[in-house]
């Protein structure tokens, strides 16, 4: 170990925030079906909402949960040039979240022998590696990000927050989202209400507009918030926060982003 400061025990595995010029997100061929069937899922980190044109999302902490709260196996995983896709079995009834959850840590510091600024960012241990134990100004900062969409068969079913970093509870259930109607969210902060928070959602099909036309709202005291849906389709919904509760010894900062895919239908 390299570092001056002993590191958490647990490991933690590399993965940006999803970055400011960018769109990071997972996006469905459908959210509902009516009974047992399969659906394809793609990945991307884009410059337009839901077109494949800058990268593709990697799927190395993908996690798919069941609604009876055991893992999916992704089927037919494949990392193409602008995009990821993958495909997967769902057989049980009820509402099936869909997760990239990446979290790592970042050091920056100057170098001792020519002052110059240096920065790494990966995992714990690329940290150790990476980082002079004579590294001056050294300053880690933490990230935990979360990117998902929802697919129910049937009728959905409520979503069990796992109290880690940013995630959204939907009261009508995460798929049931209709033109017209209003939509009431939760956000929750490591499992509490995340009060005053910025919530911005998009429509898709950003790259045959002239204007992106987000609609931008504040979590309330209890974290909550509502949208009323202007026309049906895909939208992305978007949050960050930062914050001090972090585990690395000397990190500073925790940096916290959530973006969830959520299907309107006419």
């Amino acid at each position: 170990m390299r570092l001056p400061f002993r590191l958490a025990a647990a490991a933690l595995a590399f993965g940006a925030v999803a970055a400011q010029a960018h769109n990071t997100w997972l996006l469905p061929a459908t959210t509902v079906l009516a009974k047992p069937d399969w659906v394809t899922v793609d990945g991307a980190v884009s410059n337009d909402l839901f077109v494949a044109n800058h990268f593709p999302l990697s799927l190395d902490n993908l996690q798919v949960t069941g609604p009876d709260g055991a893992a999916v196996k992704p089927e037919n995983a494949a990392r193409l040039k602008y995009r990821s896709v993958f495909d997967l079995n769902l057989p049980q009834p009820g509402t099936y979240r869909i997760a990239v959850v990446n979290q790592g840590a970042f050091a920056s510091w100057k170098d001792k022998a020519t002052g110059q600024p240096r920065r790494a960012r990966g995992s714990a241990e690329t940290l150790a590696r990476e980082v002079p134990a004579d590294a001056q100004d050294l300053a880690i900062t933490q990230s935990l990000g979360r990117v998902e969409t929802f697919v129910s068969v049937g009728k959905p079913t409520p979503i069990r927050p796992t109290g880690r970093g940013l995630e959204l509870v939907s009261t009508a259930g995460a798929t049931d989202h209709a033109k017209g109607e209003t939509s009431e969210f939760t956000l929750l902060l490591d499992g509490q209400p995340a009060a005053g928070l910025d919530v911005t959602v998009t429509q898709g099909n950003t790259v045959y507009r002239d204007k992106l036309g987000e609609v931008s709202v504040k979590t309330d005291a209890q974290g909550r918030f509502s949208i009323t849906w202007p026309a049906a389709g895909m939208y992305w919904l978007e949050a960050s926060t930062r914050d001090a509760k972090t585990s690395l010894p000397q990190a500073r900062e925790r940096r916290l982003s959530y973006a969830a895919t959520l299907e309107v239908l006419p």
